[in-house]
């Protein structure tokens, strides 16, 4: 029995270290989600994916691809590093349901080898301005053609179908789908996940800038590279609703910094969020017009607290706020994901409205309120006699002695009475008894 222990333990053993080496000989695949906007942060992180692969000498890089599009310039750089990579780069569009529209449908033509997932779709990559606003005729004009030529690059080796069909992509803003891809040759496989991904790659020779390559695919070891937490900042400033909100709150923050000098709190909120906010503007497609009316909201809404006009320069300035908060984010041409919320933008106004109509009320409450301060906040106040109080006497109010006399109105003051400021005459308090 010790002996039968004995051999299975080493059995044992000796298949764990089976398949720890199994699994150190296995090809590496490195798998990224390239998920949102066309943007440079997109880039630096497609870049680093590259990088890694390269240095841990991967079988290939597998990019899962859903973008809704975004900047031309970026995007060009992005397929210049795919088509530079020694590891073969796979463009896999999805999961279900996603889109590789406009800038992103060409990264999926660069990619080595390219893919899409069931009920997935291409295209529509026609070129528009930086604001999302059509191209003036000569402009659109080179632009298309300079796209068309890239596209005719990418896709020739696919053949007559798929160079028509990228061309129209961009002509008509043709966008197809997974079916219609894998007819004309646009893209090489359809595939349910990454699994069946890595299962159809294996064996598909592909061609990288230095030579063609056999991938080896099959029982990959796959290792995913997320974003790092400062790429997850840089894509959630680009959030137009993150933006508007840290333009609201930053603007929001130095107007009170300005209004009450001393601390230092709103000043530095409003330096950090207006700092964000600019990269983010920086970014997305804004029309810069709307800026006059956000500044034009805030100057009404001080003018108001410094000068009360009953709420009327409050309200222009919410009316103000929401109309440059719309044209600045929303302006025609926009694409939709790039589009701040309307609901958001009413009610950061309304609440910016009442917030400096609070503020309003408090100036005009205090402008009305006793002095609270000096000898005219005196009358009114009650003390204790603390000698009989005639044409001279003291009493005390607080912690404090004064010196006082009695009003002619009042009953004689004994000392321990109560008694009652009725006005100040220089260092003298003129008393009554209360």
């Amino acid at each position: 029995m010790k002996r039968i222990r004995v051999i299975l333990l080493v059995l044992t053993v000796l298949a764990f270290f089976s398949s720890v080496r199994a699994q150190s000989d296995a090809p590496l695949v490195i798998v990224m989600k390239a998920d949102g906007p066309i943007i440079p942060v997109m880039e630096d992180y497609i870049k680093r994916g590259i990088l890694t692969a390269e240095q841990r000498n991967a079988e290939a890089l597998i990019i899962e691809l859903n973008t809704p599009g975004g900047q031309i310039t970026t995007m060009k750089n992005i397929i210049a590093e795919i088509r530079a990579s020694d590891v073969p780069v796979i463009v896999y569009v999805s999961p279900r349901g996603a889109w590789a529209a406009s800038a992103g449908a060409l990264i999926t033509m660069s990619g080595h080898a390219a893919a899409m997932a069931p009920e997935t779709s291409i295209g529509a990559a026609s070129p528009v301005g930086g604001s999302g606003e059509d191209l003036g005729q000569t402009m659109k004009a080179k632009e298309m053609e300079a796209l068309k030529a890239i596209v005719r690059t990418l896709t020739e080796r696919r053949g007559e179908k798929a160079v028509e069909l990228a061309e129209s992509m961009i002509d008509s803003a043709k966008a197809v789908t997974v079916s219609e891809a894998i007819e004309s040759g646009l893209v090489d496989f359809v595939a349910t996940d990454l699994e069946d991904l890595l299962n159809k790659l294996d064996g598909f020779i592909v061609e990288t800038h230095t030579n063609e390559i056999v991938l080896h695919t099959k029982n990959a070891q796959t290792q995913p590279l997320d974003l790092n937490f400062i790429e997850q900042l840089l894509f959630m400033l680009t959030d137009p609703n993150i933006a508007f909100l840290l333009l609201a709150i930053g603007v929001q923050s130095i107007l009170i910094e300005i209004s009450s000098p001393g601390g230092w709190v709103a000043g530095f909120i409003g330096v950090v969020c207006l700092t964000l906010a600019v990269y983010g503007m920086g970014v997305l497609p804004v029309n810069w017009f709307g800026g006059i009316f956000l500044i034009t909201a805030f100057v009404l809404f001080i003018l108001d607290i410094k000068a009360p006009t009953h709420g009327a320069l409050t309200t222009a300035g919410v009316a103000s706020f929401i109309v440059g908060a719309l044209v600045l984010f929303n302006s025609p041409g926009t694409p939709q994901f790039q589009r701040v919320s309307v609901p958001l933008v009413v009610g950061m106004g309304i609440f910016l409205g009442l917030l400096f109509f609070g503020i309003l009320l408090l100036a005009l409450r205090v402008q009305h309120n006793p002095v609270q301060m000096g000898t005219e906040s005196m009358p009114g106040k009650t003390g204790t006699a603390r000698t009989s109080v005639g044409d001279a006497g003291q009493v005390q109010l607080g912690s404090e002695l004064w010196s006082a006399e009695k009003s002619a109105e009042s009953e004689p003051i004994g000392k321990g009475d109560s008694v009652e400021v009725v006005e100040v005459r220089g260092l003298r308090l003129i008393v009554k008894k209360k």
